[in-house]
């Protein structure tokens, strides 16, 4: 059974950083990509940022570009999610996701994912 586990979520203040961990237990050379999605309540899950495994090539959404950065350790199956001048539109429940095969075109797609973790909530206060 694949299992991902979400770390690192909190409340901090607006322009604060946070570190987001994502632990997958699953053989690392069977993943393929590995993305973050957020969720607010109402509201679809909306990509955050994403990364292929193999390759390291990271994908970002428009509205994080700059702020944070995706990577991955493979020898720990960890993906961090480095997140740097937060603000309240950050605020959201923040979920990893892995697949096996995710093409590039898929990577911003939230069904392309078989595998999510529980999420982690980040609050951020202005």
């Amino acid at each position: 059974q694949v299992q991902m586990v979400e770390s690192g979520g909190g409340m901090v203040q607006a322009g604060d950083s946070l570190t987001l961990s994502c632990l997958a237990s699953i053989r690392s050379f069977s993943l393929n990509s590995v993305a973050w999605f957020r969720q607010v309540p109402g509201q679809e899950r909306s990509f955050v940022a994403g990364i292929s495994w193999r390759g390291g090539v990271t994908y970002y959404a428009d509205s994080v570009k700059g702020r944070f950065t995706i990577s991955r350790d493979n020898a720990k199956n960890t993906v961090i999610l480095q997140m740097n001048s937060l603000n309240s539109d950050d605020t959201a429940v923040y979920y990893c996701a892995a697949g096996t095969s995710v093409g590039a075109t898929a990577m911003k797609v939230a069904k392309a994912y078989p595998f999510w973790g529980q999420g982690t909530q980040v609050t951020v206060s202005s």
